[in-house]
């Protein structure tokens, strides 16, 4: 494959892996984007970032999106000298909302519209690239296809399903003030868990994908987990806290990916979200969204 463009930009939103029982499988894409332009250069890289991240990422080829970037090219046998990028962002980091998968989606989808967006270079391959270089498919499936997703392995490669959501399911997202880096929150995992615990999971992740497609009224049970959450409760005590407070209230509530971001399928009302604020959680109303798109063609 040839480059045959010199700049792109693309648009990726956040994303909720596991979504309770799913895990490492499960994912929906949220109402927050990162937008990445690109542009090839025959100087150093350079990286401008505006918003989050903007005093924490790197700015050169140390940056994820570029490191990415120079990986597909050279998988393609199309490698490429500098690359300068401008980076929107607007999905926080070290949160549980996706921004490592959105930045490995971002860097794939512009390496593929410089080279024209190839027959053979489908989205599923896109999935393959992004999923093998996270090491799990839960964030990258809805990065890339939007709405809610059903991935896993066959073999060396991954494959998804797109999950109808019905209209009546609303989700908001609560953000705390705290990160945790999602190396730590797997850090805490077990290697092996109890055969009814994962037997319990796969009921529920079945059911969810019943209720979220036509009886909401179910999402509180079928959101229960009982292989990842409780394991992580120490390292984000704030969460953990307040996710037990929502679902001892009724409300189907989950931990979005690693955290500590919670993902509540409902809709909160003002008066609620002012109590949330006061204890350091900042809601977000979301909505089902398209994947990944590249702008300005």
């Amino acid at each position: 494959m040839r480059i045959v463009k010199d700049t792109a930009r693309v648009r990726v939103p956040a994303s909720s892996g596991n979504l309770g029982p799913g895990f490492d499988s499960m994912g929906m894409a949220h109402d927050v984007w990162d937008e990445v332009s690109a542009t090839l250069t025959t100087g150093p890289s350079k990286v401008l970032v505006v918003g989050e991240g903007h005093d924490t990422l790197p700015k050169d080829d140390s940056h994820l999106i570029i490191r990415v970037m120079r990986e597909t090219f050279e998988w393609v046998g199309a490698p490429a000298a500098g690359i300068e990028l401008v980076c929107r962002n607007s999905i926080p980091h070290g949160k549980g909302m996706g921004s490592s998968a959105a930045a490995i989606v971002a860097g794939v989808m512009l390496v593929r519209e410089m080279l024209g967006t190839p027959a053979d270079f489908t989205l599923e391959r896109v999935l393959d690239i992004a999923a093998t270089y996270e090491g799990h498919p839960d964030n990258a499936a809805p990065a890339i296809y939007g709405g809610a997703t059903l991935s896993w392995a066959e073999g060396e490669h991954y494959r998804t399903a797109r999950l109808e959501v019905s209209p009546q399911v609303k989700t908001t997202l609560l953000v705390p003030h705290e990160v945790l880096p999602t190396t730590t929150a797997r850090a805490v995992l077990p290697p092996t868990v109890p055969h009814a615990d994962a037997a319990f999971n796969a009921g529920r992740a079945a059911l969810l994908t019943h209720a979220l497609a036509s009886e909401p009224a179910l999402l509180f049970a079928a959101t229960e987990d009982r292989i990842h959450q409780g394991y992580r409760a120490d390292s984000m005590p704030h969460t953990a806290a307040m996710l037990s407070a929502l679902r001892e209230a009724g409300w189907p509530a989950v931990i979005s990916g690693a955290g500590p971001t919670i993902l509540v399928f409902a809709q909160v009302a003002p008066a609620m979200a002012s109590i949330l604020a006061q204890r350091g959680f900042r809601t977000v109303d979301s909505k089902q969204v398209a994947g990944a798109h590249i702008l300005g063609r």
